[in-house]
């Protein structure tokens, strides 16, 4: 990797970018800096049209515009991390694997979306979160407990879903931000709009010498550089009796991981070296509605997802490919109900080849069919929403799940929720077909049943508080077990798990200053021994605060997670340092340190008595010119 600067020049363009204040936050988003006390913000994710989320029967989290757009450089298990309900465990530090825990549940139980489009893989059931670029984003939503209804298939503990970009306006811009460890990434930019017509263009590329993977010392390994490169475009049309858009994006690059050395005995780890591997994807997005009439509007989409994984100094290849077809009605037939029905079709396949001491291939496909309908009341103070989808599997059958759920507005400033909701996952082609790994085409999907309960306060005019508490149980969780006489394993629908807990959140704003506070407790319990699930915390805490206005604004973020039980891992704590300056209109300055105190933590146990460490600190600074 090319060093494009020296780390003096870093340290003057931080200073620089200080000296004229610190916080990332885009002037253009100053007017949401309150979403989530406002209660006015509109989400998609958990009824499939736009909902002030001030009316859903659940808890839902926006990712803000003003924090996607903070740093281009800052990946998605990163800024994930800012909700208090999400535990990410990553696999080293910038661009190694991740995995995402939702309310304590699986990382196979939360479904990750792009505007509606799958994204976790056919082949381990989970997405390749560190891989999937946020270049054109413009909000996450996270909407935590069952989603089934609508969603179908890995919605038990929640779904995030990314919301990309729609042109309002004609301009162009370009955006470049160099950091610590040899990282940089530049975004090039265009929109067009006018008269309903919308096209959006980007490119981006990034590289990063990466930080060490392990705690393991004096290694043949040095460290997990990473890059990428991609391409979006979308194109469309929006008017009121109907609307269409095409949207294709890109991604593709290099990681490099290490890999353990053993003795024979396999029980001493002598030495690590550096592998890499290739990672491409690619989304294709067709998206239609027309408005019958002023009350019946159909809906449709066609979509495909790319999810390619290569390893460079073996033959081994993971080729996944999801194509999913959904046509959907909604109908308000009174002012204050509307009904909506749909049909959607998915085909995932895979090719996996996987050399070594127990080699596995396969080349399969699944196909899975969802009926649902979903009727919603709502006036000014009662929100219900009660859904039923039946799924028809090749691979297990037909499956029915429902939710109910109501949000009733008792004073002005009070509102309570509840929702029951059951969801269930279906097993993976690597659960079904991957002989050699305990393969089982008898599996069940996993099912579970939640109940939820909540209320949102709002205290003044600047503060506001939530509280929620639920209870998720899910059983025929499907698991490895290993016969202990022959030593030979199988997946088998054996194990049942539940998930106790309750969150708390306060977000406050005053003229430029901003507070947001989240809390989170969970007990993820497995039942057969009573014990808790490994790895996952039992408390987390998040916190932003900061001064931001339309020319320039700073903020600090902590983000903290208790020692998991059962566990050698440890808690920790870590703070991130955001600043912006708009110079003028079409400058913009900005600067980041994420873990400004370079904290390390242990994220997950690598074997033999070590373990994967996070990136540590990653000070970088930048500009944006629009025109």
């Amino acid at each position: 990797m090319s060093t494009l600067f020296q780390p003096t020049a870093l340290v003057g363009a931080i200073a620089l970018a200080m000296g004229f204040s610190t916080s990332v936050f885009a002037a253009e988003s100053q007017d949401q800096r309150v979403v989530n006390a406002a209660l006015d913000t509109l989400v998609v994710t958990a009824t499939r049209s736009e909902e002030k989320i001030g009316n859903v029967p659940a808890r839902i989290n926006i990712i803000e515009p003003k924090i996607l757009e903070q740093s281009p450089i800052a990946e998605l298990p990163h800024l994930l991390m800012s909700d208090a309900s999400i535990d990410m465990m990553q696999y080293g530090g910038y661009g190694q694997t991740a995995s995402i825990f939702t309310r304590g549940t699986n990382s196979t139980h939360t479904l990750v979306l792009r505007d509606g489009v799958r994204l976790n893989t056919g082949s381990a059931g989970s997405a390749s979160l560190s891989f999937i670029d946020t270049t054109d984003i413009k909000q996450i939503e996270v909407l935590k407990g069952p989603a089934s209804v609508l969603y179908g298939t890995d919605a038990i503990g929640g779904v995030v879903q990314l919301i990309s970009k729609t042109p309002e306006k004609t301009s162009a811009f370009i955006t470049g931000e160099i950091g610590e460890n040899n990282t940089y990434k530049a975004v090039l930019g265009a929109d067009l709009a006018e008269n309903g017509f919308y096209a959006q263009v980007r490119g981006q590329h990034l590289e990063s010498d990466g930080t060490q993977v392990t705690d393991f010392k004096n290694s043949n390994a040095k460290t997990g550089a990473y890059d990428q490169e991609g391409f979006s475009a979308k194109f469309g049309i929006e008017q009121k009796q109907y609307a269409a858009s095409i949207d294709y994006s890109q991604n593709e690059g290099t990681s490099v991981y290490t890999d353990g050395i053993f003795n024979p005995s396999y029980t001493q780890l002598l030495d690590l070296i550096n592998k890499s591997q290739d990672f491409k994807n690619e989304i294709i997005n067709l998206k239609g509605r027309i408005n019958i009439n002023d009350t019946i509007s159909v809906n449709a989409r066609v979509s495909q997802f790319k999810d390619n994984l290569s390893q460079n100094e073996t033959a081994d290849f993971i080729h996944n490919k999801t194509q999913e077809a959904e046509l959907y009605s909604k109908w308000q037939f009174t002012p204050h109900q509307n009904m909506m029905a749909g049909v959607s079709h998915r085909n995932t396949k895979t090719d996996l080849l996987s050399l070594g001491w127990n080699t596995v291939q396969y080349d399969k496909d699944a196909s899975s069919t969802g009926y649902f309908i979903q009727h919603q009341y709502q006036n000014n103070h009662l929100n219900t929403q009660v859904g039923l989808r039946v799924e028809d599997n090749e691979a297990f059958g037909t499956h029915t799940v429902g939710q109910v759920a109501a949000r009733y507005q008792i004073l002005p400033a009070t509102s309570i929720y509840t929702n029951i909701g059951t969801a269930f996952r279906a097993p993976t082609n690597n659960d079904l077909y991957a002989i050699g790994w305990g393969a089982n085409p008898e599996l069940k999907p996993e099912e579970s049943i939640s109940y939820e309960i909540g209320l949102d306060q709002k205290i003044t005019d600047s503060l506001t508080v939530g509280l929620s508490a639920y209870r998720n149980e899910v059983k025929d969780l499907i698991t490895y077990i290993t016969d202990p006489v022959t030593y030979k394993g199988q997946l088998l629908n054996v194990k049942k798990a539940t998930f106790t807990g309750g969150e708390f959140n306060l977000n406050w704003a005053q003229d430029d200053l901003v507070l947001d506070l989240s809390y989170a407790y969970v007990q993820p319990k497995d039942k057969s021994n009573d014990t808790d699930l490994s790895r996952r915390p039992r408390q987390s805490l998040t916190l932003t605060t900061g001064l931001q206005n339309e020319m320039y604004g700073i903020s600090a973020s902590l983000s903290a997670k208790s020692r998991p039980k059962n566990s050698t891992i440890s808690g920790y704590a870590t703070v991130d340092v955001n600043a912006f300056w708009n110079v003028n209109p079409n400058v913009k300055l900005f600067t980041n340190i994420q873990n400004i105190g370079d904290v390390e933590y242990k994220t997950t146990s690598y074997g033999s008595g070590y373990y994967y460490v996070n990136g540590g600190r990653l000070a970088s600074a930048g500009v944006t010119f629009r025109y």
